[in-house]
């Protein structure tokens, strides 16, 4: 699949997503916006789309959620989620999005877990283990890389399982196979874990996307506590060149919120 760069100057892929800005726009002119803006563009539920549309939209995606239902770490579930993530392979393909995002659970309307962990044991651990092979394994098959999100438990998804970046990390790192990487949301890594810059060197080689927002508030970067710029520079010096995606709400103006994203990762 085609994974052109934007027209920018930052030496990132950087995208958007649009489901989190130009809320006032309907989904498909969200996309043109955002491209007129020269970024990629990313989704979530691709169930909730007109998907001919998407294709026709002109945007050049960077990811989409890749499973409608299913979970990591029991048997009903990981069937579930290679019956989903093998529907949603020929939707990526139509779009042309290079990535299909996974997280360790399904997740309902406001971003809870389906089925919540108390405790995350070792069968469970093993279980995952096998399940991201198996999804591996179709990527290989198909074509297509999948990417395992890490969240936070503390302020958004709480009781999700595998939701530290430590976790899918070690999940991703134990695959260790090129049709499985990382999508490493530093929003989430500096809620639950901070040291992002650390971090981002430890998992470099597992790297599929990183996705930011800033601390508090998920909105764009430039409106909390966290230094994207040094982030910036420190991914350029690691040798990064990959997808770098806004997952955030906009603090006030949209197109201010897109610029002020380009400007920390224009480093």
């Amino acid at each position: 699949m085609n994974d052109d760069p934007s027209n920018t100057p930052s030496p990132f892929k950087l995208a958007v997503c649009a489901e989190m800005v130009f809320k006032s726009l309907p989904v498909v002119d969200r996309l043109k916006r955002i491209t007129e803006l020269g970024f990629h563009a990313e989704i979530w539920d691709w169930t909730q789309h007109d998907i001919a549309a998407l294709a026709r939209s002109g945007a050049v995606f960077s990811s989409m959620t890749g499973y409608v239902t299913g979970r990591l770490a029991d048997e009903e579930g990981a069937d579930e989620l290679l019956r989903t993530a093998r529907q949603s392979i020929p939707i990526a393909r139509e779009i042309n999005c290079p990535r299909l995002n996974l997280h360790g659970t399904g997740l309902d309307g406001q971003g809870l877990p389906v089925v919540k962990a108390d405790k995350v044991t070792g069968a469970m651990w093993l279980k995952a283990r096998d399940t991201l092979n198996r999804i591996a394994d179709l990527g290989e098959q198909e074509g297509v890389t999948f990417v395992l999100e890490n969240l936070n438990e503390t302020v958004d998804h709480p009781k999700t399982p595998f939701a530290k970046a430590e976790d899918t990390l070690a999940l991703v790192s134990s695959v260790n196979r090129p049709a499985l990487r990382l999508n490493l949301d530093l929003y989430h890594a500096q809620i639950g874990e901070g040291n992002l810059i650390e971090l981002c060197r430890r998992a470099l080689p597992y790297i599929g996307e990183i996705q930011v927002a800033d601390v508090p508030g998920r909105m764009e970067p430039g409106t909390g506590e966290i230094n994207y710029k040094a982030v910036a520079r420190a991914l350029k010096d690691m040798g990064y060149r990959g997808a770098i995606g806004m997952e955030a709400w906009a603090s006030g103006d949209d197109e201010m919120a897109l610029s002020r994203f380009r400007d920390a990762f224009t480093v």
